[in-house]
This record gives structure tokens, sequence and C-alpha cells, in this order.
């Protein structure tokens, strides 16, 4: 039994924001498995589907972000599911737009949503696929987050997005360090063919 969890803030208000790319991705994933993650429990939305042989759940938490982990608790309390077979998918500051990154565990980075869940499930050894959005750097942090995307973000993280909804599906399926090897080397892979590209010959 496996648990994906996007995180985000309910509402229209949010929907668009840069906090929000976790329920984003679960709502992608969702549509490559044909289901919708609209039933209301557990203090949140959920989807419950098979794949890939296993029972799959679907979770998008309602409570905001800063109580996520109490949401994702209860309905991992209630079928029983562990800390390593939960996917949270989350926003990150620390890494450059249009970037993903898989990890089996690791800290907050400041990360309120991650610090519920790190608080709620007792430890940092569940596994995340973080999405950068930059670091404002100059500018007011929880604006940032909560601010919508300029033009043209949209048509830059498309692909990336879907690329983050596919590590999902392939962690349910292979497990945390099989995506990570997949995912991760790849776009290691694709920054050297970049550098590689821009190199001036000489």
């Amino acid at each position: 039994m496996k648990l994906i969890v996007g995180l985000g803030n309910p509402g229209p208000k949010y929907e668009t924001t840069r906090h929000n790319l976790g329920f984003i991705v679960a709502d992608l994933v969702a549509d490559a498995l044909g289901v919708e993650i609209a039933k209301r429990g557990f203090c949140g939305l959920v989807a419950e589907t098979f794949y890939s042989g296993e029972k799959l759940f679907l979770f998008k938490p309602q409570t905001y972000m800063n109580r996520s982990g109490e949401a994702v608790r209860e309905i991992a309390a209630y079928y029983k599911i562990e800390n390593g077979d939960i996917l949270v998918i989350a926003d990150d500051l620390d890494l450059p737009q249009g970037r993903l990154r898989l990890r089996s565990k690791g800290a907050s980075g400041g990360h309120n949503g991650l610090k519920s869940l790190i608080a709620a499930l007792g430890g940092e050894n569940f596994p995340r696929l973080k999405l950068g959005i930059n670091h404002p750097r100059q500018a007011g942090v929880i604006d940032y987050v909560l601010g919508h995307f300029e033009n043209g973000e949209w048509e830059e993280l498309a692909p990336v997005l879907e690329i983050a909804a596919q590590a999902a599906l392939f962690w349910a399926s292979d497990g945390i360090e099989a995506a990570m090897n997949r995912f991760n080397r790849r776009e290691a892979k694709e920054e050297t063919e970049n550098a590689q590209a821009e190199r001036p010959e000489g």
C-alpha cells in the first residue's frame, strides 16, 4: 500500500501559486491514472486506486500548509501505511525553477508543510519529491511562495510537472532508490549536456 501526498493550500485563491505545486502534480498523477482526488476524508481530499498491483492513495491535505502533517498522519494511521511508503510532493526554494529532486529522507529546509509532516510522522524518514521554484533572495519569502507564477513561467514548468508526475508513479512501482537513480541522474545528465553545448570552442 502506497500514499502519494501533494502539499498545498486549499481554495481558488491559492490554486496557481508557487506553494501549490504539490497539489498540481498530485492532480497530474490522478489524471494519468484516470481518477479524481475528490473524496473528502482525513481532513483532506482522497483518491483510491490500484497501480502496479498495489493499492495506491492520492491525497491533498485541506488543513493549510502548516498543518499538513496532521492530515497525513490521520490517513497513514488509518490504513497502516509506513513512513517509507509515503511520497510527499512539495515546492522547494533552494532548487532552481524547473528542476526536481527526489530524496529518501531529509530535513524540512524551512518548508512549513515538511516541518509539520516531520513532527506528525515522528521523523524525517519519508521520501519526498521536491520541485524548484527559485529563491526570491531580497523579496519576502511568504509573499513569494504565495504569489502566482508570472507570464511564461507556466510554459517553462509544464513539461517538468509532467515529468514529476511520472517520477511519482515510478516511485510507486519501483521504489525510491530506483526513482532517484532514474530521475535525479537524468537531470544531472541534462545539465552536463547543456554545459557542453554552451562551452566555447577553442
